[in-house]
């Protein structure tokens, strides 16, 4: 069983793990809620989808925080229903207010729970039952220190494999830097990239740009940039991710679990600028780990304007082989077998292996 959704973040890494369990002949069922990204991406990939509606208690008001948890002995009990009803060998959490009534029933049920944590700071579903988790999945050691010695493990987050398959990129003369705030864009980057075109127009390193803005803010930025005289592509979206980092040199970006794990897959040197509004300020967490380990630097959101982009840009690009140094630094960091991993420990706490949880729970219940 597949608990968790609301974000991509959540439900790309688990429908990971889930067509790794659909390959070795396992029944993967998700649960989530109707207004969770899960309600669009799941079934199309084949998965059955439970619903257990349930609010988030972070960065919300009083009373929407007083409502959810009023509500949570009801969705704990719903939850408990339903795991009784489809007798999962194990139940596999990416967090998230989603997960919380389904790991919960778990943990009071003595299913086997394994989570996924991908921040370097655990968000609080995991924290809150850390001590009662069979296994913990990290991207990054540092959150270690929330859970049992002897119950965790890194094994990175899964990202689609044309990460880890590009090759290093030789520097050019002109440096391409790639700017993205996700999807959605970042007005904080969008706003620093626009102050920072003219000096990197008249500075000493020759940059090529290539920024994804939102669709909210493409059409005047794009517009501005035509204008500005520098090399590069102002866009809302980009479909191709892994293609503008193998063209890119340097990425500044917001330091979400699913950027880092892209970042580190493709072994690309980084500024990253972590979302300031972010529960348990798990962004700022992730960018100290990458800076800590050498690949990125960290500037905080409040210190990024124009000025701070070309001068963090520019002096990275002169100093000889420190960008290198950091795409060294980050693939090390990268971990290509996640789901796989993810999947082994799954089989392992249901039954003792692949043959033992087939043998230990029969076809109609080899359910994840």
């Amino acid at each position: 069983m597949m608990a968790g959704g609301g974000t991509g973040g959540h439900v790309i890494p688990a429908l990971a793990v889930a067509r790794e369990l659909r390959r070795r002949g396992h029944r993967p069922i998700f649960v989530g809620t109707r207004k969770g990204l899960e309600s669009r991406l799941v079934s199309p990939e084949g998965f059955p989808l439970e619903f257990i509606e349930i609010g988030p208690l972070k960065r919300v008001g009083v009373l929407r925080a007083a409502r959810t948890l009023a509500e949570l002995p009801l969705r704990v009990l719903q939850a408990r229903a339903l795991l009784r009803r489809l007798s999962p060998a194990a139940v596999f959490s990416m967090g998230g207010f989603a997960a919380g009534p389904v790991a919960l029933a778990a943990c009071l049920g003595r299913t086997p729970l394994v989570a996924m944590e991908p921040n370097a700071m655990p968000g609080f579903t995991h924290r809150w039952l850390g001590r009662c988790l069979t296994r913990a999945l990290l991207s990054f050691p540092e959150a270690g220190r929330y859970f049992p010695t002897s119950k965790w493990e890194v094994t990175g987050l899964p990202v689609r494999q044309e990460f880890f398959e590009l090759p290093e990129k030789p520097r050019e003369e002109v440096l391409t830097v790639l700017v993205t705030g996700g999807s959605q864009g970042s007005r904080t980057l969008n706003e620093a990239a626009r102050e920072s075109w003219p000096l990197f127009r008249h500075g000493p390193v020759p940059v090529r740009l290539l920024h994804q803005t939102g669709v909210q803010a493409c059409a005047g930025l794009a517009e501005a940039f035509r204008a500005s005289g520098l090399e590069g592509e102002v866009v809302a979206f980009i479909d191709d991710m892994p293609g503008a980092f193998a063209r890119s040199d340097l990425v500044v970006s917001r330091s979400g679990a699913g950027a880092v794990a892209e970042l580190a897959a493709a072994g690309k040197p980084s500024i990253l600028v972590p979302f300031p509004y972010a529960a348990d300020e798990h962004q700022l967490r992730n960018a100290e780990a990458m800076a800590a380990a050498g690949a990125a630097r960290l500037v905080l959101d409040r210190e990024m304007n124009g000025a701070r982009l070309y001068e963090e840009v520019t002096r990275l690009a002169l100093e000889p082989g420190r960008l290198e140094a950091m795409g060294r630094a980050a693939r090390r960091l990268g971990r290509p077998q996640a789901a796989r991993r993810a999947a082994d420990v799954l089989e392992e706490v249901a039954g003792g292996g692949r043959n033992g949880l087939t043998r230990g729970w029969g076809q109609g219940n080899n359910t994840l």
